[in-house]
């Protein structure tokens, strides 16, 4: 298994993430190629996972667009990945927030962390 994870690092290059966890609100800028044209689009949600480890690590950001719930899963070593950039730091106690799927409204709502300086 070693073996494989050496070959793996070799392969794919791991960009340097800033740290985010579930319930942090991000904002990732995917490149999107559309024939021979290419732009830029920003999704912003929900952290509410992440899983993995290394090359293979991914995390789900959950975000509700006129009024329909979208979930999409970004791998953290693909090369489409341009930014991520936390906005706010969610005070969860789960590593996986899957039941803010059932929740609406103001009860979606997660707390912010406090920061001390």
């Amino acid at each position: 298994m070693d073996r494989l994870r050496k070959i793996e690092h070799q392969l794919v290059d791991l960009k340097d993430w800033p740290k985010f966890g579930a319930g942090d609100t991000v904002a990732i800028s995917y490149k999107i190629k559309e024939g021979a044209k290419e732009r830029i689009q920003i999704f912003q949600g929900t952290v509410i996972q992440r899983r993995g480890v290394g090359t293979t690590e991914t995390f789900t950001v959950r975000k509700m667009a006129s009024g329909v719930g979208v979930e999409r899963v970004f791998p953290l070593g693909s090369p489409f990945l341009e930014e991520i950039k936390v906005l706010k730091r969610g005070k969860v106690r789960r590593a996986r927030i899957f039941y803010l799927r059932d929740l609406t409204g103001k009860a979606a709502r997660i707390k912010e962390k406090r920061r001390f300086s």
